[in-house]
C-alpha cells in the first residue's frame, strides 16, 4: 500500500500561476496528493515507525533524487507526513534528514522549495524542542533566506509559516542570540510586502509574516521591547486601513499580532498605544453585527480582547459592556445535528463541515462542526475574564453560569467541556463579592451537574479537569456545601472510579501475557496506565478538598472507600498507587486528627516502611505523612516520632539524596524532622538532632516545606537557642548564609510573613557592629546581594 500512497502523492498538476497565487485554491486541500499524504500519516501513526520507516525510507530517498519535480515534492511531503508516527526512529537519524531537507530550499522548482519549507515546519513541531536545540542556527538562517525568495509568493509565505512552527516551540534562551537578525529580516520583508499590498493588493505573504512577528514576540517576551516601535505603527496602520472583505484574515492576524506583542512587552511599554488599539478594537466590535458568521476576524478579536484584559487588568472592566454581547453570542452557538440513515449521509457527506459517527447498522449521528472552534475560544475567553477581573466580572456571573452549566453535557467538543469545567470555581470566586446567599444559589445550580459529569464523562482528559474543578469549588465553598444526597452520589462515583482503576490494571497485566505483546503494545498500555493514574490524582484532589472543608465529620462517609484506599498502599502495588494512597492518608491525618488514629492500624506501618522506599515519589508522600503526624496527630501518635527519625536520617544522608529526582523526597524528610522537633520535642533528643538539621538547610525545591523550616529556624533564633547560635554566636555567619541561599532560590515568597521574620533576624545582627562585618565577610557576592534584597523587600 505504501507505493500506492506515494503514487497518489505524485499526482500533481502543472500550474504556471501556482507560485504567485494570492489565494489558496480549494483543490490544495482536496486532491489525490493530499489524500495520499493523509493516508500515509494515519498508517505511520497506526503501525508505528519500527514497521513503517524501513518500508518507506528507500522509496523517499529515490524520489528525492528524481529529476521530475513532482517526485521530489512528493518525497518531501511524505517525510513531513510520517514524522509523528515514526518519531522515535527518525530522531536517531534527524541530523542527516535535516541537512538533506535544507538543501531542497534551494531547489530550482518553487513547489519543491515549498515542500521543503513544509518538511522543516513539520519537523520543528514533531521533534520540538530537540529540533530547535540542535538545528536553531541552520534552520532559522535557511528559512529567513527562503522568505526573501521574491520569485514565489507561495514559497515565501510557507517559509514564514515554517518559521512560526520553529519559534512557537523554541526555548527563549535559544532565540535571543538571533533576535536582532531575525527581527531585521522580518521587518524588511514586512515593509516590502506592505508596499506590495498597497500597489498590487497581494496579501498572502504579509498574513504569514505578521503571524511570524507575533510568534517571535510571544517567545522572547520582554526582550521584544527594543523592537516594539519598529513594528507597532505599521501594524496599527494595517488594522485601520485593511477594511475590504478580502483583507479580513490579514486584519484578524494583525489584531492578534498587536495583542501578543502587547502581552510580551508588558503594560508599561504598551500603554502608549493601548488607548488607540482599544479604539480600533471597539470600532470593529461595534461593526460586529455587520460581520458574517464565518468572518475570520471574530475569533481573532475574541482572543485579542482576552489578551487586552490580561495586559490592562482591572482597567479592562470598563470595556466589558461592549465585549460581552458578541462573546456570549459566540459561546451560545448551537451546532446543527442530525440522525441519518446511510443513504442520506452519503448525500450529505460532501456538504462542508459535517462529521459523522456510526451508531448502528444503518444509522449515523451527524454534527455540523462549523462554529465549534469559535464556541470553544469564546468559552476560553469567558474563563479568562473571570480569572483576571474576579469581582469586576460579577455582573456577568449569573448569565455565564446559566450558559456554562448545561454545556457540561456538551459531548461534541472536548475543548468546550474543558473550558466550562475550568470556569466553575473562577465564577464562584467572582460571585463571592455579592454575599453568601448569592454564592450558595450559584453553587446549587452547578453542584449537581458537576457530580453527574464526574459520573458520566467518558474522556479521561475532560473527566480529570471536571474532577479538579469540582475539588476547587469545594475549596471555595467549604463546610456545608454538600448535602447527604451529594455525598451519597459522590461516594458511589469515587468508589466506582477506584474499582475501575484496579480492574484496568488487571486487564493490562493479562494483555502483557498475550502472545501479541511487544514494545508497541507496552507503549499503549503505558499510556492507558498514565491516564488511569491521572484520574487517581484527581480522586485524591477531591478527597483533599472534602477533608480540609469537613474535617473529622466526614470520616463515617470516607469508610466506604477505606478498603480501596488501603489496597492502594499494599507493598505489591505499583509506586503511583502507593504514592497517592499515602497522600490520601496524609490528608486524613492532617485534617481529621486526633480522630484519624482509629485508622492507624491500616496505614501507619506501610507509611513508616515507605520512608525508605526505592521510589522517590513514595518516599516524599511517606515523609510528608510523618511531618503531619508530628504536627497534627495528637498524643496517640507519639511513638511514631522516635521510630521514624532514623529512617528519615537514612534518606537524608544517602549519597544521592540531592540528585534531581530525589531532592523533593529528601527535603520532605528534613522538614519532617523539623516538625518532630517543633511539635513533639519530648519524643526525641532535640539537642543531639538540631546541629545535624541545621547542616541540611536550606530547602529550596519544595517551597511549602521551605516555609515550615524557615519558620522553625526563626522560632529558634528569636528564642536565642544556644545550639543554633553556637558559642559566642559563632554559627551566625552560617545562619545568614542559609537565609541568603533561601532568598537566592526564591524559597519563600516576599509576601509571606516568614520573610519579615527573617529580615528582622538579619537586622538584629546588623546592630551588632563587628559581628555583622564578620558575618557579611564570609558571604559571597550573590549571598550579600540576596541579603540586601531581603531587607529591601521586608
Amino acid at each position: 500500500s505504501v507505493p500506492q500512497m506515494l503514487a497518489m502523492m505524485v499526482d500533481l498538476e502543472e500550474d504556471e500561476d501556482w507560485a504567485n497565487a494570492d489565494e489558496l485554491a480549494d483543490d490544495d486541500f482536496d486532491s489525490n496528493a493530499v489524500a495520499g499524504e493523509s493516508a500515509l500519516d494515519r498508517m505511520a501513526c497506526g503501525l508505528g515507525g519500527k514497521l513503517v520507516l524501513p518500508m518507506i525510507k528507500e522509496h523517499i530517498m529515490q524520489m528525492l533524487q528524481n529529476p521530475d519535480w513532482k517526485y521530489r515534492h512528493a518525497g518531501l511531503m511524505a517525510l513531513s507526513a510520517i514524522g509523528e508516527g515514526c518519531h522515535q526512529q527518525m530522531e536517531g537519524i534527524l541530523n542527516e534528514i535535516v541537512n538533506f531537507v535544507l538543501l531542497f530550499l534551494q531547489d530550482p522548482h518553487p513547489r519543491v522549495r515549498y515542500a521543503a519549507c513544509n518538511a522543516v515546519g513539520q519537523m520543528a513541531t514533531d521533534f520540538a524542542p530537540g529540533f530547535q536545540k540542535k538545528f536553531h542556527e541552520k534552520a532559522s538562517r535557511a528559512l529567513l533566506q527562503t522568505m526573501e525568495d521574491q520569485g514565489s509568493q507561495r514559497v515565501q509565505a510557507h517559509a514564514a509559516a515554517a518559521l512560526i512552527n520553529f519559534t512557537e516551540d523554541c526555548p527563549k534562551s535559544l532565540l535571543i542570540p538571533y533576535l536582532d537578525n531575525l527581527v531585521k529580516h522580518l521587518h524588511s520583508i514586512m515593509v516590502i510586502k506592505l508596499q506590495e499590498l498597497i500597489q498590487k493588493g497581494t496579501k498572502l505573504v504579509l498574513e504569514q509574516v505578521v503571524t511570524s512577528i507575533a510568534s517571535v514576540a510571544d517567545t522572547v517576551e520582554e526582550k521584544f521591547v527594543p523592537y516594539y516601535d519598529l513594528f507597532m505603527p505599521s501594524l496599527k496602520h494595517i488594522v485601520e486601513n485593511a477594511v475590504q472583505k478580502e483583507l479580513r484574515l490579514l486584519r484578524g492576524k494583525t489584531i492578534e499580532c498587536i495583542s501578543l506583542i502587547g502581552l510580551a512587552v508588558g503594560k508599561e511599554k504598551f500603554m502608549q498605544d493601548a488607548s488607540d488599539v482599544m479604539q480600533l478594537l471597539l470600532k470593529t466590535q461595534t461593526d460586529f453585527s455587520d460581520l458574517e458568521d464565518d468572518d475570520p476576524q471574530i475569533s481573532y478579536m475574541i482572543s485579542a480582547w482576552a489578551r487586552m484584559c490580561k495586559i490592562l487588568g482591572k482597567e479592562f472592566q470598563q470595556y466589558l459592556p461592549v465585549v460581552m454581547g458578541p462573546l456570549m453570542k459566540t459561546a451560545s452557538i448551537k451546532p446543527e445535528v442530525a440522525l441519518l440513515d446511510t443513504q442520506d449521509m452519503e448525500n450529505m457527506s460532501d456538504d462542508d463541515g459535517w462529521e459523522f459517527v456510526s451508531i448502528g447498522d444503518q444509522q449515523s449521528f451527524g454534527i455540523k462542526t462549523a462554529g465549534l472552534e469559535e464556541k470553544a475560544t469564546a468559552c476560553q475567553m469567558l474563563v479568562c475574564y473571570a480569572k483576571e477581573l474576579k469581582e469586576g466580572f460579577v455582573e456577568y456571573t449569573e448569565q455565564v453560569v446559566k450558559l456554562m452549566v448545561p454545556l457540561l453535557k456538551f459531548y461534541f467538543h472536548d475543548d468546550i467541556l474543558l473550558r466550562n469545567s475550568t470556569s466553575m470555581p473562577l465564577l464562584l470566586e467572582c460571585a463571592r463579592v455579592r454575599g453568601p446567599e448569592y454564592l450558595t444559589q450559584m453553587w446549587h445550580f452547578m453542584c449537581d451537574a458537576l457530580i453527574k459529569a464526574i459520573g458520566t464523562e467518558p474522556e479521561s482528559d475532560v473527566l480529570s479537569e471536571i474532577m479538579h474543578s469540582f475539588a476547587k469549588c469545594v475549596d471555595v465553598m467549604g463546610d456545608g456545601c454538600l448535602n447527604n444526597e451529594h455525598f451519597e452520589e459522590l461516594g458511589g462515583i469515587l468508589k466506582e472510579k477506584l474499582e475501575e482503576h484496579f480492574k484496568n490494571q488487571e486487564l493490562r497485566q493479562v494483555k502483557r501475557q498475550d502472545e501479541d505483546y511487544d514494545e508497541q503494545v507496552e507503549e499503549s498500555l503505558q499510556d492507558e496506565d498514565d491516564s488511569d493514574v491521572y484520574i487517581l490524582t484527581k480522586v485524591s484532589d477531591i478527597l483533599h478538598s472534602i477533608f480540609s472543608s469537613y474535617k473529622e465529620k466526614v470520616l463515617p462517609w470516607f469508610e466506604r472507600l477505606l478498603p480501596l484506599i488501603v489496597n492502594l498502599i499494599c507493598p505489591h502495588r505499583p509506586w503511583p498507587d502507593r504514592q497517592w494512597g499515602l497522600c490520601i492518608f496524609d490528608d486524613v491525618v492532617e485534617h481529621c486528627s486526633p480522630a484519624s488514629f482509629k485508622y492507624a492500624e491500616y496505614f501507619l506501618r506501610p507509611m513508616l516502611e515507605s520512608v525508605c522506599d526505592s521510589s522517590p515519589e513514595v518516599r516524599q508522600a511517606a515523609a510528608y505523612g510523618v511531618g503531619v503526624i508530628a504536627q497534627f496527630g495528637g498524643d496517640s501518635y507519639r511513638p511514631v516520632c522516635p521510630e521514624a527519625l532514623p529512617l528519615l536520617v537514612r534518606v537524608i544522608q544517602s549519597p544521592d539524596a540531592k540528585a534531581k529526582e530525589n531532592v523533593n523526597a529528601t527535603e520532605n524528610c528534613i522538614s519532617a524532622i523539623g516538625k518532630i522537633m517543633k511539635f513533639k520535642p519530648d519524643c526525641i533528643n532535640v539537642e543531639e538532632v538540631l546541629p545535624h538539621w541545621l547542616s541540611w538547610l536550606p530547602l529550596h525545591e519544595d517551597k511549602e516545606e521551605a516555609v515550615h523550616t524557615f519558620n522553625y529556624l526563626c522560632d529558634l533564633l528569636e528564642s536565642n537557642n544556644p545550639i543554633v547560635l553556637g558559642p559566642n554566636n559563632s554559627n551566625l555567619p552560617r545562619i545568614l548564609g542559609i537565609i541568603a541561599d533561601g532568598e537566592i532560590h526564591e524559597a519563600i515568597k516576599h509576601e509571606d510573613p516568614c520573610t519579615k521574620r527573617l529580615a528582622n533576624v538579619v537586622r538584629q545582627v546588623q546592630t551588632s557592629g563587628g559581628l555583622w562585618t564578620e558575618c557579611i565577610s564570609q558571604l559571597n557576592a550573590d549571598q550579600q546581594a540576596a541579603i540586601q534584597e531581603l531587607l529591601n523587600s521586608a
